[in-house]
């Protein structure tokens, strides 16, 4: 299967595991793992696909880092 570029300034609303893990540069295993540990939320099924939505992941990641002064995490918004 091709690379999927993403166009624009967002990730898309409703992702995969690859464009997650693209999204925040780490392998899909990672993403499994920080799923079932609760860094990240559970995805949904939809069809015969598994998405997180992306607001629910950025929602998560910016609660994790606290005081939101973390400037990979600012550097999501921005992607």
């Amino acid at each position: 299967m091709g690379k999927r570029v993403i166009l624009g300034d967002r990730p898309p609303s409703y992702v995969s595991k690859a464009t997650l893990a693209a999204e925040l540069d780490m392998s899909e295993s990672t993403v499994d793992s920080y799923v079932q540990r609760g860094l990240l939320p559970k995805p949904f099924k939809w069809g015969g696909s598994v998405r997180w939505c992306w607001a629910d992941v950025a929602a998560c990641l910016n609660a994790q880092a606290g005081s939101g002064n973390d400037q990979f995490m600012a550097g999501l918004d921005n992607v």
